[in-house]
């Protein structure tokens, strides 16, 4: 009866959105404190004081005919678009202005405005894996054909001599995603550039325009000093798309942003059919109670001390119990080698202990599991016996 396309996916449905509601049946029988649920990354840190003063002021102040109407623009309000422009070029040097911003409903949303702009059917999307297992749901959408670069499993950089080889004429997007999920891997400067330089010679060769898109939900989420490239300087055809659901703690307000520079080819062409794929998707506009709070937090700093202490407890506390895994630059995900070559069949041995883990072929990553540390710092400290309990089960 459902649609075709529907019913493969509601067979791979999210696998971690089914661990979550496991972990919600699961305290329901053993009380929450006693289950350890690693599965969805949903912010355990409230958002800042600054974000609910400003929505006192926003509903006391603004005309609430304006504040709850649609905007003028599918792109968004005109001023919150300005500043967000004016904010990104105070940070990283660029020239952006607010007819370069495009108000979306997250970044999930951005992504499918995005694609929905650019795809024929037949067109091919290119991932690095391990990647957010949506962006398989997304490509399809619009008919094109997601294509996986195979891990790098010595460090979670993108392999480039394969991606090198797997652009193709139907090439029309790349997707790339750092921090990362599941990763925590920041992709440096450095591969950047080589992988950019790949994108430069296969448009020449091929004349077609390829496009770099960068999914920044965990920007802000960094440590030990590193710096996460802005991607726009390094190549003419990126689009940026953002989220504030990590760096203000607001995944359930579903409220972000896409980026069209000037130098991306047909620009402006790419900019209207972004204002219109807004509209046409459903979406009409990104919330506008939202957009106005954004604008005014626009400056606030993100708190990472709280995710860097769990990140710290828990990647330690893994490693003593025998586990591998690579200690994350950012986001919030810890990703673990399963001890057995089957990774599902550990996450259901995890489960014994009330722990709740997702399995790296939700990411294309077979033989990992995926930890997700936005949780509070007793749920770690109370997880690590438990932990140590599971190890011995496979080490001597």
């Amino acid at each position: 009866m459902i649609a075709e396309k529907m019913k493969n996916m509601v067979a791979n449905s999210s696998a971690i959105r089914a661990m979550f509601e496991e972990g919600n049946r699961l305290a329901e029988i053993y009380g929450a404190e006693n289950v350890y649920d690693f599965s969805l990354g949903n912010p355990n840190v409230a958002a800042p004081e600054t974000v609910k003063q400003a929505i006192r002021e926003l509903l006391d102040e603004e005309d609430p005919v304006v504040l709850h109407g649609y905007t003028n623009s599918n792109s968004g309000y005109a001023d919150v678009r300005e500043t967000v422009a004016a904010s990104l070029n105070k940070r990283f040097g660029t020239h952006f202005e607010g007819r370069n911003i495009v108000m979306t409903v997250g970044a999930a949303g951005g992504l499918n405005v995005i694609l929905k702009s650019l795809l024929n059917p037949g067109d091919e999307v290119i991932a690095f894996a391990p990647y957010f297992g949506e962006y398989r749901s997304y490509t399809n959408n619009y008919d094109g054909v997601l294509v996986e670069i195979s891990p790098n499993m010595e460090n979670f950089q993108p392999k480039l001599d394969e991606f090198k080889q797997k652009i193709t004429r139907k090439t029309k997007a790349v997707i790339v995603n750092t921090p990362n999920n599941p990763t925590g891997v920041v992709y440096s400067a450095d591969t950047i550039k080589k992988l950019t330089a790949i994108m430069e010679e296969k448009q020449r060769e091929y004349g077609t325009e390829i496009f770099l898109i960068s999914d920044e939900p965990y920007r802000e989420l960094v440590y030990d000093g590193v710096e996460v490239p802005y991607l726009t300087k390094y190549y003419a055809n990126t689009v940026i798309g953002y989220s504030f659901s990590k760096s203000l703690s607001l995944p359930g307000e579903r409220i972000g942003y896409l980026v069209i520079p000037d130098e991306a080819a047909d620009s402006g062409e790419l900019l209207a059919a972004a204002n219109v794929a807004t509209r046409i998707l459903g979406f009409v506009n990104a919330p506008t109670l939202q957009q106005k709070l954004v604008a005014k937090c626009i400056d606030e700093k993100t708190d990472i001390s709280f995710y860097d202490r769990n990140r710290e407890a828990l990647y330690n506390g893994l490693r003593e119990c025998g586990f591998e895994c690579i200690k994350p630059q950012g986001a919030f995900y810890l990703f673990v080698k399963s001890p057995t070559a089957d990774e599902k069949e550990f996450c259901g041995a995890a489960k014994k202990y009330n722990i709740l883990i997702v399995p790296g072929s939700s990411f294309a990553c077979p033989g990992y599991v995926r930890l997700a540390y936005c949780v509070s710092y007793e749920t770690i400290v109370n997880s690590l016996p438990k932990f140590k309990e599971l190890s011995k089960e496979y080490f001597s």
